[in-house]
């Protein structure tokens, strides 16, 4: 007999094809659709997954033992109360073959994540609203998409409680594991590894030995589980997430659109023809999701919040765009490094890799150039700031190299002298297109003249430093500042042309 085509879960197009669709470069489209943390965690970068890679011909023997036992401890909880598996949806697919195939499932709220309703069809359920009377009863806590913390009913039929955004809210329901229910949670939302696909289910025991029964071996790739286990150690700070969440919210409030009250990390706005406002936002570079009845935005983190907004300010009331920021990724063995720049900016910088005394050193120079910047990573700190220092400025550099395009219109040339107490550092900057470093710091921090070498090289900037002094501190603050204010000159608007006779840079 042939197996009927069941109608497919639907993923949005991928940003590749939004990005011709609309004529823009992909790296200028932004994801407000994904409900995902604004970037990985800090554990998510290459040594993370030396060992599996090392291992990668093998099968992991234990199901991931190890994994499974910090999660476990994670949750003040037995290892045999834990299931792994390939995200959540793994496990609300299999629950609803094993305890309502043929039969009927409910989900509360009735509006809720798609992914129950595309289970029940493959399991040959009936979705159905009397959570009572169903033999399966999902529990979307916080709820998908509209961000409300629903009650936990009591039923007779199996409860599932659906905990992908918990962390968000700051309440779960692992208390009710004891008398029978099954608490999904993700490594795709707070912790950051959407990529990865790691789920689990929190069961007693008893429960626990009927999912992972029916389980495929090894659903979850060994490489995916080092990646777990890692995000594990780092205990998870979902504080800036919630404050830019309430952020976003009151400035859309302020735009006339009034989002419901989320416990989660996206946004819930409430309006007649959502569709309408996701087509208009398209051609800025925000892709955003529409929904029966509302848009749901993803909060990201405030640069991207903030190009949002502007873009929301464009549809609404026609104001014009600011420039955009461009994004750019660097990683290497040794670091994992992510930057958005807007060139021409209003000064809002951030830069944190974990190597101190640089990351405020860069964040004087892009305040000082008038940028706006966020820079976040980690590099191999355990081996000193060496590689991460100069893997920051050569990342930096990048970005603004792409950021200044073919150069033209600008003023090309830039001076300026820092005093800092008794320190005092001159700058001069050429954006030639040509990488010329002379720089003579006395005395140097230590990488003070190898981190502007390495922002030079991949900037295509001709940069002469000199700064004198009797505090190291000092001495590297004012050339820092010196070069931002240099670069602010060298990116003032003259006019259309290319300043060079050769036309071009």
């Amino acid at each position: 007999m042939k197996p009927e085509v069941l109608e497919a879960y639907q993923w949005p197009p991928s940003t590749e094809v939004i990005a011709q669709r609309v004529g823009l470069d992909p790296r200028s489209i932004v994801r407000f659709d994904g409900n995902v943390a604004a970037t990985p965690p800090a554990s998510a970068r290459p040594a993370a997954l030396a060992r599996a890679l090392a291992d990668v011909n093998e099968y992991d023997r234990g199901r991931y033992q190890e994994l499974r036992e910090a999660i476990a401890r994670h949750h003040d909880l037995n290892v045999d109360h834990v299931a792994l598996g390939a995200g959540s949806d793994e496990f609300i697919v299999l629950l609803a073959r094993v305890f309502a195939e043929g039969g009927t499932i409910a989900t509360v709220p009735t509006f809720s994540y798609s992914m129950y309703r595309y289970a029940a069809i493959m399991a040959g359920a009936t979705i159905v609203d009397d959570v009572h009377t169903a033999d399966l009863v999902f529990v979307c806590r916080p709820n998908n998409p509209t961000g409300e913390l629903p009650d936990v009913p009591d039923v007779a039929g199996q409860l599932v409680i659906d905990e992908a955004y918990a962390q968000y809210a700051g309440v779960d329901a692992l208390d009710r594991i004891d008398s029978g229910a099954i608490v999904l949670r993700t490594f795709s939302k707070a912790f950051g590894l959407a990529g990865a696909r790691v789920g689990y289910a929190l069961a007693n025991a008893e429960l626990t030995s009927v999912i992972t029964s029916r389980q495929a071996p090894l659903s979850v790739s060994s490489l995916s589980a080092a990646l777990a286990l890692t995000a594990l150690s780092t205990p998870i700070d979902v504080t800036s997430a919630l404050a830019e969440r309430d952020r976003l919210a009151r400035e859309l409030t302020q735009l006339g659109l009034n989002p419901l009250r989320s416990y989660t990390n996206f946004l819930f706005i409430p309006m007649d023809e959502p569709e309408k406002l996701v087509d208009q936002l398209l051609p800025y570079g925000a892709v955003t999701r529409a929904y029966p009845g509302g848009l749901r935005v993803s909060v990201r983190d405030e640069l991207d919040n903030n190009f949002l907004l502007d873009a929301l300010r464009g549809v609404l009331f026609d104001t014009p765009m600011p420039e955009s920021a461009l994004r750019y990724e660097r990683n290497t063995a040794e670091t994992l490094l992510r930057v958005r720049l807007r060139v021409l900016g209003e000064g809002r910088v951030f830069v944190s890799t974990g190597a101190g005394f640089y990351d405020h050193m860069l964040q004087q120079l892009a305040f000082h150039a008038g940028m706006d910047l966020r820079l976040e990573g980690v590099g191999d700190l355990e081996t000193g700031d060496h590689h991460t220092v100069e893997d920051m400025m050569r990342t930096f550099g990048e970005a603004f190299d792409q950021a200044l395009g073919d150069r033209k219109g600008l003023a090309r040339y830039g001076e300026a002298r820092v005093p800092m107490d008794e320190a005092l550092a001159h700058a001069v900057v050429d954006l030639s297109g040509r990488a010329t470093a002379s720089v003579l710091v006395t005395p140097d921090e230590g990488m003070v003249a190898h981190a502007f070498e390495s922002l030079v090289q991949t900037a295509r900037i001709t940069l002469h430093v000199t700064a004198t002094g009797e505090n190291a501190h000092h001495v590297a603050e004012a050339a820092f500042k010196a070069v931002g204010r240099a670069i602010a000159q060298a990116l003032v608007k003259d006019g259309s042309l290319v300043r060079s006779t050769k036309g071009s840079l």
